[in-house]
């Protein structure tokens, strides 16, 4: 996807740091507008709609989110892998706390107009997620359990990360990791006997 600039650069960001504030559905064309210092005219000349405007803001973020994911798991396989994306996905977090906010706001919302880019992408973030645990624990693609576990620990560490930034930012990064790590490591079941 191409790097947006300029004008749509300024609509998106301002788009962002609004539904960061407010949600998606507090946010309105005429806000965009205002804090992005553009006319409504040039707004609309770049988004048809607040749908086009929030599925394209989605997209790129998404997009910009699973080629880091990608990149991260390159070259590592198993355990590694999935602390390399756990780490990243924090990482990315803290660098754009508000699109994080308004992705965690927004996965499981089945009424929007975008949602089957918004699918798309899930798919394609939770995939590298997938491929990690499958290397890793063998047994639980013969279960049918890998999407499902993959959406385990990318929910965790979506919503872990935002917990940590908004209450706890003191706290180091490789601490959030490494209780997200622990949390999916076994350690926590109940001995059988």
């Amino acid at each position: 996807m191409a790097r947006v600039t300029g004008t749509k650069r300024a609509i998106f960001d301002a788009a962002l740091q609004l539904a960061g504030e407010r949600g998606i559905t507090g946010t309105t064309m005429d806000d965009v507008a205002e804090r992005a210092g553009v006319a409504k005219g040039s707004l609309y000349y770049n988004f048809a709609s607040k749908d086009k405007l929030f599925e394209g803001l989605l997209c790129e973020g998404m997009t910009a989110l699973t080629e880091a994911l990608r990149a991260a798991r390159d070259g590592k396989s198993g355990w590694v892998a999935i602390e390399a994306l756990v780490t990243t996905l924090l990482g990315r977090i803290k660098a754009n706390t508000a699109l994080a906010k308004v992705i965690a706001g927004d996965i499981f919302r089945t009424d929007r107009a975008w949602k089957e880019t918004s699918f798309a992408f899930r798919q394609d973030a939770l995939a590298e997620f997938a491929a990690a645990i499958d290397e890793a624990a063998p047994e639980a693609a013969t279960t049918g359990a890998t999407l499902l576990m993959a959406s385990s620990v990318f929910g965790a560490a979506l919503v872990a990360g935002l917990e940590w930034l908004l209450f706890d930012e003191e706290r180091p990064q490789s601490e959030v990791v490494a209780a997200i790590l622990l949390t999916f490591s076994g350690r926590l079941a109940p001995v059988t006997r």
